[in-house]
């Protein structure tokens, strides 16, 4: 879990003294779409605050975690080999979204929910994909516009610095059960057009029963040692 440090102070009628922690994350069931409910814990410093209008930015931390070796050739395409990590390893942006925290005095949990795609061009999902175990390092950083009384009662706005921050460790896992409810047992590669035509021009001629049935015959299967 982590916690945004305080922005302002908190006496009535001045900025509510905001900050968030991120203290969950799960599987959004019933979901049309593959998307992870992370909960958000947004604080006040007491004071009332009328609305947030939140922004949010997620990115990978991924200089924080360690690597098994077997993770080389997946994560090639993103920083290189092993032997270079030292300056190709970097932080990759994971996606922006808003939301509105409602009214709340003190504390309030709300859901940010966060679309996962499993199309493999996406730097993101790339790197999900490379990881078999353990937990995904997330730094959140918050800003937009959050809403308050005034001590004469007016409706006051202020808007919100990029230094507010939280930290997260998502585990694997999640993000597995995620993209397996929609997509158990696939994986998906975007093609050219011609490229595409091309493949189904040669499964027709083939009469090859299955797009896996074409991968086989033009690379050959899998062997037992995963060759």
């Amino acid at each position: 879990m982590g916690v945004a440090g305080p922005w302002a102070a908190g006496a009535a009628g001045s900025i509510p003294d905001l900050s968030f922690a991120v203290t969950d994350a799960a599987r959004l069931e019933h979901a049309a779409t593959p998307t992870i409910r992370f909960t958000v814990r947004a604080a006040s410093g007491g004071a009332a605050v009328r609305s947030i209008m939140l922004d949010t930015q997620i990115r990978i931390a991924a200089t924080r975690r360690a690597y098994a070796p077997e993770s080389d050739d997946r994560l090639f395409e993103l920083f290189g080999a092993r032997e270079d990590w030292g300056t190709t390893l970097r932080s990759l942006l994971w996606t922006r979204t808003t939301l509105v925290v409602p009214p709340f005095t003190g504390e309030a949990d709300v859901d940010l929910l966060v679309p996962c795609t499993y199309d493999l061009d996406v730097t993101a999902t790339r790197y999900f994909d490379a990881l078999a175990d353990g937990d995904v390092p997330l730094e959140f950083l918050f800003s937009g516009t959050v809403f308050y009384t005034a001590a004469d009662g007016r409706l006051q706005t202020a808007r919100l610095s990029w230094d507010l921050e939280a930290e997260y460790r998502l585990p694997v896992a999640v993000w597995r059960e995620t993209i397996d409810h929609h997509f158990r047992g696939t994986a998906w590669l975007r093609l050219d057009r011609e490229s595409h035509d091309r493949l189904v021009a040669y499964k027709s001629r083939r009469a090859l029963p299955t797009w896996a049935a074409v991968v086989d015959e033009l690379i050959g299967p899998t062997h037992p040692d995963g060759t």
